[in-house]
């Protein structure tokens, strides 16, 4: 099997190239991070000592940062679904809600989540009233821009989505998204019934303990 996924089910990014995967049932195998597993972790930091993951190696060739593995395997490994259009503009609309979901949206959960990592009450406190109110600001945005639209973009599921999915389910453990973003609310719970996300989200329910702020019971 060429292509090899070092990650972790509960990491947010690998849960988003494993929507990729998933959407085209691109064959791979899959290299667990953690503490019973040191021989994968060995061979992930001689690949990439910056420790971030997740990172995907085919046939011998490292690929990391989740956008561009995303677009590799669309390069390399296509399959019937195209996660970003040929046409030129629309993918610069993909690309542009992909780092949106990434930077305005994952990002504020976690500082939230390192806040609360930290052990320290007062940094705890500051991570996750900057987290809301850095939300709030996405949400409305997102309100006004997913309205008509079934997936990020418009009638096809793409790269923005699977950035989307992952960032929308941990942010609302973060900051609930209620009835006051009844479009972004609803659009959360289509990509939670998407089989590729579906899938993902089962795999990492074992770890749900370790989300430091509490993961409610939902979902």
């Amino acid at each position: 099997m060429s292509l090899l996924l070092y990650g972790h089910p509960f990491s947010s990014y690998t849960q988003k190239v494993l929507i990729a995967l998933y959407e085209n049932a691109t064959p791979f195998q899959f290299r667990m991070l953690g503490p019973d597993t040191p021989q994968n972790a060995a061979e992930w930091l001689q690949r990439w000592p910056l420790r971030k993951f997740p990172l995907l190696v085919d046939d011998g060739r490292s690929v990391v940062e989740t956008s561009i593995i995303i677009e590799y395997l669309q390069q390399r490994h296509a399959g019937p679904v195209r996660l970003l259009p040929d046409d030129p503009a629309a993918a610069l609309d993909v690309r542009f809600l992909d780092r949106f979901f990434d930077l305005h949206v994952m990002s504020p959960v976690q500082h939230a989540v390192g806040g609360a990592l930290s052990g320290d009450d007062g940094k705890a406190a500051d991570g996750l009233a900057s987290a809301v109110e850095r939300l709030e600001l996405a949400y409305g945005w997102l309100e006004t821009q997913l309205a008509g639209r079934r997936w990020a973009t418009g009638d096809a599921f793409t790269l923005a989505d699977c950035a989307a999915a992952p960032s929308l389910f941990y942010a609302d453990w973060t900051h609930r998204i209620d009835g006051t973003w009844p479009v972004l609310r609803d659009y959360r719970a289509r990509l939670l019934a998407r089989p590729s996300f579906a899938r993902a989200v089962e795999e990492a329910r074992p770890y749900r303990p370790l989300f430091p702020l509490g993961a409610p019971d939902r979902d």
